[in-house]
């Protein structure tokens, strides 16, 4: 079978209005194709992958009557496992590939689904589109995702378009995505490999030295010094010149610690910069040789460098770190070095939950245990590219880049709140259910709250997202597209469910609002779903000496095992890593709540 067109890799960006991008991601390319009688996932090396990623062939079935008029199409793109917008998680989809056992795969398919990302149409009932310019395809692929089911349906996913290379690239960079691929505007579809098609892949540097080179193959192994130990990080042939490989096997033979017919092994001491697509299991990724570096000593080749490389860069402003060794949470020993890490790496999962919004922040300049204050003005040493916004007589910090939640990071901010609506909007962005229960100890009365909303928007078809807190409690998130609700309307719904939680389990749940009068109750404060209240964001830390994080849940974790302390500041970056976020949805879903507005109006 021919294969799919193919980019070529480029390390230089191409230039000229002749040449759009688009973001890559990192996953299984794959041809859909789609007619009344068939659906048929096909890899580029021919193989039907329906069996490995049954949650597509259901999502087909869900829209197939919508588009049943447009049938025959084809569809070209990638099966990802998204970690965020722009990126896809290599090691899940290759972990998912692997698998063969049905019911593991569906169980797969339902913790964890894939999305098809698609950046091309092919064919449009019955019509072949292979000989169209990219554009014209490219604007077919736009208006079938306008069809609203298609829309919709969040595991179809359109891969957009955009002239310009910057725009792009530090959305890439933001995001930490694999790169970009740029495309000739004129281009037609052709099988194959291409230079119609460009990969400009986002490559990390490392600096590391040599600690072997194997005589057969050609290859130099490299490693990492850490605490007095040698670590392995992989092996790299390309990117060196001939010269400058004939200078580096001469030194490795001059300098060798011990040599046999295979190997020559060599001591700490020749360093050198590697670029690298990512560290997956233990081993650097499409390495590649930079250059020598001569300046370096081997101690300085640690493998701190990992673990900074593997998180988005600031993209913009360089942002000091100031005493990078205070403890912040003296229960863990997490400094602020590490806090700074953790903004880092969760920073495209936490950033859409902060763009656009007037922030209060809670500062921690000493840690959690030391004096706190909130903080909504922006204060006059800010820099230049912190963003702000009057509202009601404040200037509120907007975090609107990387760089300004770095810059809010070392400044100790270590809770941030978000009201419900957008800056330029007095309509509510959510709706969110705050369970906050008596006490510690009385956990599990939010936890039944949350099963008995999660019921109850089930059977109205809406789709409720859950957190924990940080603190005592748990919040229900029903995110809303388009603000067109203002918030008089949505505390109809909000006052119906916390009237139907009360009167359902009354000695669990109330709404009375004097302390004194609700004993150890569940207080359902749907009042406090109004503008200019605020909510904790998804993935805040919490100024507690237990160091929890306000964390996003899968509806299957909502359970009589689950307790707020399970979530802390250092193992969330790995529970992202190994589950993904349960928020990936978030922005995409639409909720129906026209019908249930109405039909809650009319019942009053």
């Amino acid at each position: 079978m021919k294969k799919p067109m193919s980019p070529t890799l480029s390390f230089e960006t191409p230039v000229g209005d002749k040449w759009q991008f688009e973001i890559k991601y990192d996953g299984y390319r794959c041809l859909l194709k789609w007619s009344n009688s068939e659906f048929s996932l096909i890899s580029k090396n021919g193989r039907i992958l329906n069996e490995h990623f049954p949650e597509l062939v259901v999502a087909s079935k869900n829209i197939q009557a919508e588009i049943k008029d447009l049938l025959p199409l084809e569809l070209d793109g990638e099966i990802v496992v998204l970690e965020n917008e722009c990126k896809g998680d290599f090691e899940a989809i290759q972990r998912r590939g692997r698998l063969r056992n049905e019911e593991t795969i569906k169980t797969e398919a339902k913790n964890r689904p894939v999305t098809f990302c698609v950046f091309d149409l092919l064919e449009l009932n019955g019509k072949n589109f292979k000989n169209e310019s990219y554009m014209t395809r490219k604007q077919h692929l736009y208006d079938f995702f306008d069809i609203e089911k298609v829309k919709q349906e969040p595991t179809f996913k359109l891969v957009r378009s955009y002239n310009s290379f910057e725009r792009i690239w530090e959305q890439a960079l933001d995001h930490d995505s694999e790169g970009v691929i740029a495309k000739l505007a004129h281009s037609k579809w052709e099988y194959g490999r291409t230079r119609s098609w460009l990969k400009i892949k986002n490559y990390k540097r490392i600096n590391c030295f040599i600690t072997a080179y194997e005589k057969e193959n050609g290859y130099f192994h490299v490693g990492l010094w850490n605490n007095g130990k040698i670590v392995p990080i992989g092996l790299f042939k390309h990117g060196i010149k001939n010269e400058e490989e004939r200078a580096l096997i001469e030194t490795i033979r001059n300098n060798k610690s011990s040599e046999d017919k295979q190997i020559i092994k060599v001591d700490p001491g020749i360093c050198l910069e590697v670029k690298y697509l990512q560290f997956y299991k233990e081993q650097l990724r499409e390495p590649s040789f930079e250059q020598f570096r001569f300046d370096l000593s081997y101690a300085d080749c640690t493998i701190d460098q990992l673990r900074n490389n593997n998180l988005p860069p600031v993209t913009q402003h360089e942002v000091e770190i100031t005493s990078p060794d205070k403890v912040y949470w003296k229960t863990i020993s997490f400094t602020k070095k590490e806090y700074i890490e953790y903004i880092k790496a969760i920073s495209p999962y936490f950033l859409p939950f902060l763009k656009d919004r007037h922030l209060t922040v809670v500062r921690y300049p000493n840690g959690v245990e030391g004096e706190a204050f909130f903080q909504k003005n922006i204060p006059d040493y800010a820099p230049s590219f912190v963003d702000s916004s009057m509202h009601e007589g404040i200037n509120y910090i907007v975090c609107q880049s990387f760089d300004t939640l770095l810059w809010l990071g070392n400044q100790g901010a270590i809770e941030f709140h978000i009201p419900f609506q957008n800056i330029n909007s007095h309509k509510p962005r959510e709706i969110v259910f705050d369970l906050d229960p008596h006490s510690v100890d009385d956990f599990q009365v939010a936890v039944k709250g949350a099963q008995m909303i999660k019921e109850i928007c089930d059977q109205l078809g809406l789709h409720p997202f859950v957190k924990t807190s940080g603190g005592k409690g748990i919040q229900v998130h029903l995110p809303l597209k388009g603000e067109k609700y203002s918030f008089e309307e949505t505390r109809i719904f909000t006052s119906f469910v916390a009237d139907f939680l009360v009167s359902t389990e009354p000695d669990l749940f109330t709404i009375e609002r004097m302390k004194k009068n609700r004993g150890k109750r569940l207080y359902v404060d749907y009042i406090q779903h109004a503008e200019g209240k605020t909510i904790i964001a998804p993935y805040s830390a919490r100024g507690r000496k237990e160091a929890t994080v306000a964390t996003p849940l899968f509806w299957e974790e909502v359970n009589e095992q689950l307790a707020p302390t399970h979530f802390t500041i250092d193992t969330i970056i790995k529970r992202l890593n190994k589950k993904g976020c349960p928020f990936e949805k978030y922005f995409k879903v639409d909720q129906p709540l026209d019908q249930v507005i109405e039909f809650l109006t009319q019942k009053k």
